[in-house]
């Protein structure tokens, strides 16, 4: 039984629930300023990306990586449409899942931090997964 993709998926699990509670903690009790909306971002990108792993732990990373970009720019640009804002007044907690103002500097953090979850995951996988096809199908080292 190949034990890799559960490997992941747990690994997966534990990323999502340090960086969900890092966005929290970021969204809840910091201050507000461009540092924090910018960690925010990237937190709310690496959340997309560790999920799409949880999910689908045997699909290729640049896959993952593209339908998490993909998601978070859909989000970005749903913004423009004042959409989010107007579901957040009446249900708060769209606001963390949709966001309420569209910023530019938004996509680019995205990406950053696409590019950023993927090299982590790549590291960690080879500590985790040391053996056989790696989700980029490229065969590791024995």
């Amino acid at each position: 039984m190949d034990e890799r993709p559960a490997r992941r998926r747990w690994a997966a699990l534990a990323a999502l629930v340090a960086v969900v509670v890092a966005g929290l903690v970021v969204s809840r009790s910091l201050p507000s300023s461009s540092a924090t909306d910018i960690a925010g971002d990237a937190l709310y990108a690496v959340a997309a990306y560790t999920g799409l792993v949880l999910l689908m732990p045997r699909a290729p990373r640049w896959a993952i990586a593209l339908a998490a970009a993909g998601w978070c720019v859909a989000v970005e640009l749903l913004q423009r449409t004042g959409l989010p804002l107007a579901l957040a007044e009446h249900v708060p907690l769209v606001a963390l899942v949709l966001g309420a103002g569209f910023d530019v500097r938004d996509l680019v953090v995205y990406v950053l931090a696409v590019i950023a979850a993927v090299s982590i995951d790549r590291v960690v996988s080879a500590r985790l997964l040391p053996r056989g096809p790696s989700p980029d199908g490229v065969r590791t080292p024995e």
